[in-house]
């Protein structure tokens, strides 16, 4: 249930979406004789598409979610890998096959490199089709032939293909991996994602250490206009916001400890 609804409720909240939902609402209130219900409505939506693509605020909610959990120095001994799924266009290999990446593609780059550096560790690719409505391919399936064009054989891979979710990737991978005492795991996530993910990995059970990657922040933005292009500062507002009512869903609902995570607890 907890999947449906928060799928659900995103649908209606992210800026794009809820900007649309606005516009609607505004220009049904204006043939209707509600003049004033319609410039509130066209001005809540202006003023969320201006701050999404025009200013700096995607990046400055970014940016302490990224920094939270910084990079480590790589340990000597690495036993596996779990990298979590995001990083491929699933609808695109579906249809075409390949390994077709996306803005998160960092995920299965690095992981790669991790592999080739510590050859005996294991690779777990966690993460099937999230998507409530779009029919894809999920990442732990098509992950096998991009790693494998990389070098990584494919004795070395654990495919958890089911988990929808972090909470899922964190499970799932624990009840495949079953890891031991004494053992090192890197897990691999967007930076942004990574308080909510190592939080529910420590919840579940499966300890690691957090390695994270595709960082969409310098932490030098500051509050500005027109910083990046339009595109890319509403995809940093739509992320941000996302991870920042994930972190809080799931500290209400007990999933995780704390509404921000951080190194230690």
């Amino acid at each position: 249930m907890f999947y449906y609804l928060s799928k659900i409720f995103w649908f209606f909240i992210q800026p794009l979406n809820l900007t649309i939902f606005l516009l609607l609402a505004g220009l049904i209130a204006g043939m209707v004789g509600r003049r004033r219900l319609a410039v509130t409505g066209s001005t809540l939506a202006f003023l969320i598409l201006a701050l999404s693509a025009w200013t700096s605020l995607g990046a400055m909610m970014l940016t302490p979610l990224e920094e939270r959990f910084p990079k480590p120095a790589l340990p000597e001994k690495v036993d596996g890998i779990v990298v979590l799924g995001g990083g491929f266009e699933g609808a695109i290999n579906l249809a075409r096959g390949g390994y077709e990446l996306n803005s998160s593609g960092d995920r299965m780059v690095e992981t790669a490199i991790l592999a080739r550096r510590f050859p005996l560790a294991k690779v777990v690719v966690s993460g099937g089709n999230g998507s409530l409505f779009l029919d894809g391919e999920g990442d732990a399936d098509t992950a096998p032939r991009l790693l494998g064009a990389l070098g990584v054989s494919a004795d070395r891979l654990v495919l958890e293909d089911k988990s929808r979710n972090t909470y899922e990737n964190a499970v799932f991978s624990h009840e495949l991996v079953k890891p031991k005492p004494g053992e090192t795991w890197l897990l691999v996530t967007s930076a942004f994602h990574m308080p909510r993910a190592k939080a529910l990995f420590d919840k579940a059970g499966f300890p690691t250490v957090a390695w994270p990657v595709d960082y969409r922040t310098s932490g030098k933005e500051g509050v500005g206009l027109f910083r990046d292009n339009a595109a890319d500062s509403m995809q940093n507002t739509t992320m941000a916001i996302r991870e920042w009512i994930g972190l809080f869903a799931y500290w209400l609902s007990g999933r995780i400890d704390r509404p921000f995570p951080a190194p230690g607890g």
